[in-house]
Parts: structure tokens; C-alpha cells; sequence
């Protein structure tokens, strides 16, 4: 990502510049666990429409922009690869390209025409739209501030959910409360899993106890704790997959060019999106994950070679993995990750930048998994990923992956058609959007997160 205005939030999400304005924590090695009673993993044995709003302030999370978005344009063809200097790490072992999800039936016009319709609104900086899968229809939005917040037929609870404001430092643009994750039996257990940034600017996964509408903040129990190098690519997603093991991206621990080359290094747990089981605490390593048995590279890695992957979602029907990585320079990307064939992938960075080689041109892209979308900073500057419509009230919408960028505003389709993936803009907003959400059933929401509006994205 770039330098961001102290103002501004995750550059988790943005990828414009590539510099830092704030300094190390420390000279610590960059993602490590800090033992806790609770962090020492034990493998387990083989086993209506509203027109989008002004947005209070046009910035980045990484640098202050001195442009307003871009002018809405067609979906960009491929953007030719600019040679850079060499990269600090060889290609990965050679892996076979993803292969694309089986085609949706596409009956309507396309793109459908969408709209934002309000339906709450006064949260702070909101970054996360999650639901409990619990049968009470409410949604929870997620505050950087260190809040959690109901939303019930409509209306956001005055008090909130969650309130770890004491614990999360949210200081620094990508810093903060940063996603909820609702275990799979939630109803029976009431346990809730939250992803946030310390007071030390550290990464912390844990679990809290809820009953009704209210958790315990003193029920808290980490899960692990990762050091940061840097105040930003903090990643921040935490989600429970089809499998009922956790997930958890990492970002490559900030600064420019992935310093450390975390990305490539799969003994380091930065630049990834990790994977562990929460069945019980300490949490334990799913037998399947690619290095399980310790000799390849760390035990929670499941897949490697990302910047900063701040949304990523799996399809409800298929399992395909769907992940947006935050670009540097010049590139957005978007990869999907077949159901069964994610385990070990290698997306590229900081060998490659979306589909293209960074820092020069002669690198082996057959030996990483590839974007299925890629675009320039002439439309915006950070991706932020969304989700696969599989809900039944906007046919239209069937089987596409919805997703946006946080600097210019837009909003997109991707769908598989017969020449393959197929983006197209749905609509121009004057959001910041900082995450997208579904319900229980599947349908779709986005927050702005510069004037703190929840909508639920409809077809007209």
C-alpha cells in the first residue's frame, strides 16, 4: 500500500502508494507468536434507492489523494506489463493455474443495474458486515473504534454488541477492530471470534462468549497474537470456511515491497492467509493444512504470496475462494481459488503484482496462481473483495462476484462467461467502501465507510 493520511483508515485495504510514514515497532522479527497461555499450538494426531452520499473526506488509507475518484469507464482491458527492478525472492515450485468455477446459466441482461438502498446509518468508520447464521436475521457491523453493533429490521442498537475500545488500538490508518467471525454452532456455544490490532499495533485473534444481544468483553481468550513490523498491511479478515476451520489473512507486514519478503517466505506467518482449527484452545493444526507436519514451512499457512488480502469470502454454493489482494503500485487483483485445489496456493507477491512480474519482466508467472481479474489505478487504488450473490431476490445478480474499490468508489460484477472472466461496473458511488456483507439468506449490503451508512445493494 502507500502512505496514508493520519486521518484515514486501513490501508489494509488501499494500494496506491508504497511508502510508510510510521516507523517500526521495533527491530522484533516480523510474524511471530507471542506465547500465551492461549497462542502455543498443539498439532492435533493425523487425524428503495438512495443516491450514494458525498463523501466526508476523498482519501486513501494509504495516502492522502489530491484527486476526486476516477471517472466512471468500461472494464479496462489487461493492462501491459511495465518492467521494474528485480525481485528479492525466485519463483515458487511451478503449480497448476486455477481453474475457473463452472459457469452460471446467464438468462438476463447483463450487467444488471443496481442501487444502493439505506438501511442504517451513524457508525463509526464501519469496516465489517457479518451475520451469526443463527436464525435471528440481525447483522452486526463491525466499528473501527473497537465496537460491534446490531443491526435488527433496520435499526442499529443504540448499545452495542461488542465494546473492546480499552484493548484495540485504532491509531493508525489500517489499525483497529478489524472483522467478527461467528463460530459455525454459534447458537448453541455463543462463541465469537474478533480480529484486531493492539495498543503495541500487534495482530490479535480472539474469542469472546455472547448471550443475546450482548458479549462479554471479559470473556476474552487469545487465540494468538502476531507481531507487525509496520502500522499498516495488517490484513484483518477473520472467517470460518464450508470446513469449519478458521481463516485468517495476514498482509506482508507493511511498508513497500514487501521489505521482509514475507509473501514468498512460507516459515513466516505475514503475507498470508492462515488456517487452524478453534475447535478447543489452544487452537490446533488441521491435519490437511500443506505443511502440517512442520518441514515445509509453518503449520497455519494455507495459502501464501499476498500482499494484503483484506476481504476475501467463499462461495456458499461451490466453496470456491474468492480473495482481493490490495495491489502496490499499479495493479488491483482478484483471484478464485477452486474448492479442494486452495490448499499451498502461491498468488505471486512480491515476485509478481496482479498478472504482471514486479520489479522485472522476465519472471516465471507458471509458477504462481493467477488473477482471474486485474485493474489499474486509473479506476481506483484499492480493492476491497465482496462475495458471490447466491441470494434469491435479484436472479440478475445469480452466481456473480460482487466487489469494489475504497478510493474511487466502484462498484462491480465479475461472472464466468464462455471467453471467462467477465468484469463489468454496476455502479459509481461516492463511498469509501471499506467491506461488503451478506445476510443469512445471501443477500448483499456495502458501508460506506466515510459517512457511516449500511446499504443492501438491489437490482433495479
Amino acid at each position: 500500500m502507500r502512505h496514508i493520511p493520519v486521518l484515514f483508515i486501513l490501508a489494509a485495504l488501499v494500494g496506491c502508494s508504497g511508502r510508510l510514514n510510521t516507523p517500526p515497532v521495533s527491530e522484533r522479527p516480523a510474524g511471530t507468536l507471542i506465547p500465551t497461555s492461549a497462542t502455543t499450538p498443539v498439532p492435533v494426531a493425523p487425524v428503495a434507492t438512495v443516491a450514494a452520499p458525498s463523501p466526508a473526506a476523498q482519501v486513501t488509507r494509504e495516502s492522502a489523494p489530491t484527486q476526486p475518484p476516477a471517472t466512471p469507464e468500461s472494464a479496462p482491458t489487461q493492462p501491459p506489463a511495465t518492467p521494474e527492478s528485480a525481485p528479492t525472492q525466485p519463483p515458487a515450485t511451478p503449480r497448476p493455474l486455477a481453474t475457473p468455477a463452472q459457469s452460471e446459466s446467464q438468462t438476463a441482461s447483463w450487467p444488471p443495474r443496481i442501487a444502493l438502498q439505506q438501511i442504517a446509518d451513524g457508525f463509526d468508520r464501519p469496516l465489517h458486515i457479518a451475520h451469526a447464521s443463527d436464525g435471528s436475521g440481525r447483522l452486526f457491523v463491525v466499528e473501527k473504534v473497537g465496537r460491534i453493533r446490531i443491526v435488527r429490521d433496520g435499526k442499529a442498537s443504540p448499545e452495542p454488541f461488542l465494546d473492546i475500545t480499552d484493548r484495540v488500538g485504532s491509531r493508525a490508518n489500517e489499525q483497529g477492530l478489524l472483522s467478527v467471525a461467528f463460530h459455525p454452532r454459534y447458537r448453541d456455544n455463543g462463541w465469537l471470534f474478533v480480529n484486531y490490532t493492539n495498543n503495541d499495533g500487534d495482530t490479535v485473534v480472539s474469542r469472546f462468549s455472547a448471550s443475546g444481544d450482548r458479549a462479554d468483553p471479559s470473556s476474552e481468550e487469545v487465540v494468538l497474537t502476531i507481531e507487525q513490523p509496520f502500522a499498516n498491511h495488517n490484513g484483518g479478515l477473520v472467517v470460518f470456511g464450508p470446513d469449519g476451520m478458521l481463516y485468517i489473512g495476514m498482509g506482508d507486514g507493511g511498508s513497500a515491497g514487501d521489505p521482509l519478503g514475507a509473501g514468498q517466505d512460507r516459515w513466516m506467518l505475514l503475507g498470508k492467509i492462515l488456517r487452524i482449527n478453534v475447535e478447543t484452545l489452544p487452537y490446533t493444526i488441521p491435519p490437511d493444512n500443506p505443511w502440517a507436519d512442520g518441514s515445509g514451512g509453518r503449520q497455519e499457512v494455507w495459502v501464501f504470496g499476498v500482499r494484503n488480502p483484506w476481504r476475501f469470502s467463499f462461495d456458499r454454493a461451490t466453496g470456491d475462494l474468492f480473495i482481493a489482494d490490495v495491489g502496490q503500485n499499479r495493479l488491483e487483483e482478484v483471484h478464485m481459488l477452486p474448492a479442494g485445489r486452495s490448499a499451498g496456493a502461491n498468488l505471486g507477491w512480491n515476485v509478481m503484482e496482479g498478472n504482471e512480474c514486479f520489479r522485472r519482466n522476465d519472471c516465471d508467472r507458471s509458477a504462481f496462481d493467477l488473477p482471474i481479474d486485474v485493474y489499474p489505478h486509473s479506476l481506483g487504488c484499492s480493492v476491497t473483495g465482496g462475495h458471490v450473490y447466491r441470494g434469491t431476490a435479484f436472479p440478475a445478480l445469480q452466481g456473480v462476484y460482487v466487489f469494489g474499490d475504497f478510493c474511487s468508489g466502484r462498484i462491480w460484477g465479475l461472472r464466468l462467461s464462455a471467453g471467462g472472466w467477465e468484469r463489468a461496473e454496476l455502479m459509481q458511488t461516492r463511498l469509501q467502501i471499506a467491506t461488503f456483507g451478506e445476510d443469512e439468506s445471501g443477500e448483499l449490503y456495502v458501508a460506506g465507510y466515510n459517512n457511516g451508512v449500511l446499504y443492501r445493494i438491489v437490482v433495479e
